[in-house]
């Protein structure tokens, strides 16, 4: 699975992760290592990241149909 960035949130991970190396490393990075990096870690860390994620809205949603019958449970008489 390739995860992709739209351009506005891929230029601002670059931007971030530029002046992450500038203020805690005093190390310039170019835009194109920083896109490399981002790359690198969209195909380790994302699926991962990915699949933690379905696992949350998964278990989210089963809490709220395991309480749906007690929101809308309709006595029979």
């Amino acid at each position: 699975m390739e995860i992709k960035l739209d351009p506005a949130r891929r230029a601002r991970a670059v931007s971030s992760l530029q002046a992450h190396f500038a203020r805690e490393f005093d190390e310039p990075l170019s835009e194109f290592r920083a896109e490399a990096v981002i790359d690198l870690m969209l195909g380790t860390l994302g699926p991962d990241i990915y699949n933690q994620a379905v696992q949350d809205v998964r278990a989210h949603l089963q809490v709220k149909l395991d309480d749906l019958d007690g929101e809308v449970f309709a006595e029979v008489r």
